[in-house]
């Protein structure tokens, strides 16, 4: 369902960002000629340190975006890069930085971003009944988003992006500042939706999300895919006792090579 061929992309800096960055160097190459592809009922996961290139990565794959080389494809033949009014019917990307408005209820939204995706009516509540359930918000629909825990919120912006049920779900950093039942209801639900055939992609920087969830990793490192493989597959290849023990082996190897310390 989703192919990644050769996908670099870079910025930009500014002379307060070249200082930031300890560089001279103008141009930052956050995604690197990187490749993968995911396949329906799989989930697949970026998982790198902070800096390594992964909100990059799949903001160009969710259309946000533009990469300065390379494409993306889903079902088959649709280019993210050059048909992406097309493309976005099969995504979506969810984000802790998702903003709700405030004064707005999450049955107000719900029905605003839905209609935006073309769903009548009809389709509309029956989409909302079955999100608003399984998140438990049914119970705050009518509540302003301003009254509302953080992980309320998260939850409606899950049932927001996912109104349309696509076929594709990307989701940057999926648990990340969420607590432990929120976590684990966002969890769950990432492998319901692995179940019904659903193709996901996320990125964690977190070993524990990505070994229990994931069926096959890539490691980015400075925006280069280092290895791909299931967790199986990684812990052999790097004789390895679990992923955090094959990320450091990789990591260190990697700034070894570019003459740097770690």
């Amino acid at each position: 369902m989703l192919k990644v061929k050769g996908l670099t992309k870079e910025f930009k800096l500014s002379k307060k960002q070249m200082k930031l960055e300890h560089t001279t160097d103008s141009r930052k190459i956050a995604v690197d000629d990187i490749s993968f592809d995911v396949k329906p009922g799989e989930i697949f996961g970026l998982l790198g340190p902070n800096g390594a290139g992964k909100t990059t990565a799949l903001r160009c794959i969710s259309t946000l975006i533009k990469p300065n080389s390379g494409d993306i494809l889903v079902d088959g033949d649709v280019s993210v890069v050059k048909e992406e009014d097309k493309a976005r019917s099969y995504l979506s990307f969810l984000t802790n930085e998702l903003k709700l408005e405030d004064h707005f209820t999450p049955n107000y939204i719900f029905n605003y971003f839905a209609k935006l995706y073309g769903l009548n009516d009809k389709e509309i509540e029956e989409r909302k009944e079955i999100l608003f359930k399984k998140f438990g918000v049914d119970k705050f629909k009518e509540v302003k988003i301003s009254q509302l825990s953080t992980g309320m919120k998260q939850k409606i912006s899950i049932a927001v992006s996912l109104s349309h049920n696509p076929p594709i779900i990307i989701f940057d950093e999926p648990t990340n500042g969420l607590d432990i039942l929120t976590a684990r209801t966002v969890t769950d639900y990432l492998e319901e939706l692995r179940n019904e055939g659903k193709t996901i992609i996320i990125s964690t920087h977190i070993m524990s999300v990505a070994s229990k969830l994931c069926d096959r990793i890539g490691i980015l490192i400075d925006g280069k895919i280092r290895t791909i493989g299931s967790l199986d597959e990684i812990l052999k290849e790097q004789e390895a006792i679990d992923l955090e023990d094959a990320f450091f082996k990789i990591y260190k190897r990697v700034k070894a090579d570019e003459g740097g310390t770690v």
